[in-house]
């Protein structure tokens, strides 16, 4: 599992580190891992042409002491001091007496970046808020221009490292070298966009046991992935279900249930008024049509997609004692009220249209800001919420760290796979995980399926749920 932690507690944790170690000696750590990362990147460093983004900040001194050590490996270094009388003075010599070269931003900055074969963003380090100050933007758009690849010192200079929002202009980096842990905006868009791959760098740095964020990996996945046992039978297993679609919307329930049939438990219950369609497609379902009150027993309901104005629908779901997922029309349709006083878990998972309507904001706030909006959400309504997008996140009402998916594909911005994912998170909860592990596991599964359906091209939401399966076995495997 991968964590990112706070700049206030990453903070604490280097200085109870350096107050250990002599002096220089963390930023020496850092340099090294900096530089070979960098080294790795080029392939041949001799004769390479390197150009340091150099800022008043610490970071500004990493990418100097990496630079010497580049330098002393053949490497033609450049470093382009934006602050001359702020630099860090230990790092500067360094790079001097390794044969590196000394210019200020302004005059021919520009052109040294543009063709270099590799530019180090040393200009901002984790206290930096609001985009970049209008005399790093030049460079920043220089960056963007060259043929060489940008490698960012502990995160792209320009984003905001705590919550991943990016207010201005930002370095758009290749590579990201961060170190002691993960940051939070390297994990959460937009900021993630602009970070590339991430390299993280062991420093020593001692971490609490409580992170910010964590994203599940295939061993974490694997280990929550519900496993029938010699005795279990379909019951055992656990029985979700579906109260989804509407004259106008059958497809919304034949897709939610093919992600419940693929999630784990032993069997689907479907009510509403697209039986025909779901029978049809999907033969093994147990269908009524007497309302969720009179379906038979479940352990998990799935309610909302394409239920159109069935609001009726909704609140009996709501008032049922097991765990139940909101999603689509029943996150429009359901009682605030009702969603808080429930006593059994509820799992809202709003995109950020959704997610806007629900807080009163504009879609762009949600968007600019999704750890802040889904704290919120989960906060405000009393539930788990899975805020879909570019970087799913699930955070629960109790706090504690919020999840964020690694998985997620662009060809996933499809109709209907919101609704597969649906009832695969359904179905989890049904099989019996807790609401954050079955959205978080549901969807990474789901945005591994959309991955390995597409494989880069356009698919549709029932290429994703056939694909489960498939995701399931790549990660048990």
């Amino acid at each position: 599992m991968r964590s990112a932690y706070s700049v206030e507690t990453v903070r604490t944790a280097e200085r109870e580190l350096m107050a250990r170690l002599p002096e220089g000696a963390l930023m020496q750590r850092a340099a090294a891992g900096l530089a070979a990362a960098c080294a790795d990147l080029l392939g041949r460093v001799y004769g390479s042409r390197v150009v340091l983004l150099v800022g008043s900040g610490d970071n500004g001194g990493d990418a100097l002491y990496a630079g010497a050590r580049l330098a002393r490996r053949g490497a033609g270094v450049t470093a382009v001091l934006l602050a001359p009388e702020r630099a860090h003075a230990e790092g500067l010599a360094a790079l001097r007496r390794a044969g590196g070269r000394v210019v200020e931003a302004g005059g021919d900055a520009e052109e040294l970046v543009e063709r270099a074969d590799l530019v180090l963003d040393g200009i901002v380090g984790i206290g930096g808020k609001g985009g970049l100050r209008p005399d790093a933007v030049p460079l920043a758009a220089a960056a963007g221009r060259t043929r060489g690849a940008v490698v960012a010192v502990d995160l792209p200079s320009g984003v905001d490292v705590g919550t991943g929002q990016v207010r201005g202009v930002a370095v758009r980096a290749d590579l990201t070298v961060t170190f002691g842990t993960h940051k939070p905006g390297l994990l959460i868009d937009p900021a993630r966009e602009y970070a590339g791959s991430v390299r993280l760098v062991d420093i020593g740095l001692e971490l609490p046991v409580e992170p910010e964020l964590e994203a599940l990996q295939h061993a974490d996945v694997a280990r929550l992935l519900p496993v029938p046992r010699a005795e279990s039978d379909k019951y055992r297993r656990g029985v979700v279900g579906i109260a989804a679609g509407s004259a106008r919307y059958p497809g919304a329930a034949v897709l939610a249930v093919s992600g419940a049939l693929r999630g784990g438990a032993g069997a689907v219950r479907y009510v509403g008024p697209a039986g025909d369609a779901v029978i049809a497609r999907f033969p093994e379902t147990l269908v009524s049509e007497r309302g969720p009150k009179h379906a038979g027993r479940v352990q998990a309901w799935v309610v909302g997609p394409g239920a159109g104005d069935d609001a009726a629908t909704v609140g009996e779901v709501l008032a049922a004692d097991v765990p139940v997922l909101i999603d689509a029309d029943g996150l429009r349709l359901a009682d605030a009220e009702a969603v808080r006083g429930r006593r059994a878990p509820t799992l809202m998972t709003p995109h950020a249209g959704e997610a806007a309507a629900l807080l009163g904001v504009e879609r762009g706030e949600v968007e600019g800001a999704r750890l802040a909006a889904v704290r919120e959400l989960a906060g405000r309504y009393g539930a788990t919420v899975l805020l879909k997008g570019s970087t799913t996140l699930v955070a629960d009402s109790g706090g504690g760290a919020v999840r964020v998916n690694p998985t997620g594909t662009s060809w996933l911005a499809t109709a209907g796979s919101g609704d597969v994912l649906s009832g695969l998170a359904g179905s989890l909860l049904a099989a019996g995980l807790c609401a954050v592990d079955a959205g978080s596991v549901g969807a990474y599964v789901h945005g591994l399926a959309g991955r390995l359906a597409a494989d880069g091209a356009p698919v549709g939401a029932h290429d994703v749920a056939d694909a489960v399966p498939v995701a399931w076995r790549n990660v048990l495997g």
